[in-house]
């Protein structure tokens, strides 16, 4: 297990934990607040949400590493990849949501 915090690399970004993070595109506001990462809240702005929810899906992960203590690289991968699996489930759910929605208006 390694034992490289973000202070010890003086915030700069592993390659490791790189990526998409679906936890900071669907979760944005629960995500920001959880890791301390609190830009995430403008996504409940109207018209700056879906630019916002994009970027934090791109740049969460490296936002995340930056704002919040982490005991290692693989303790940060390991919260983000629960995340991940959240944010995965919600839209899920979602997609579920909006597919039930389309078929009651068509054939409802």
């Amino acid at each position: 297990m390694a034992t490289t915090t973000n202070h010890d690399t003086e915030k700069s970004v592993p390659e490791g934990i790189k990526g998409w993070n679906w936890g900071a595109f669907f979760l944005n506001g629960i995500w920001g607040i959880g890791n301390k990462t609190y830009i995430a809240l403008l996504a409940f702005i109207p018209i700056i949400n879906v630019p916002m929810m994009i970027i934090l899906g791109l740049k969460g992960n490296e936002m995340s590493w930056k704002n919040r203590e982490w005991e290692s690289i693989d303790h940060f991968i390991s919260i983000q990849r629960k995340w991940n699996s959240a944010g995965l489930v919600v839209f899920g759910i979602y997609s579920i949501a909006i597919l039930i929605e389309f078929w009651q208006i068509i054939f409802g």
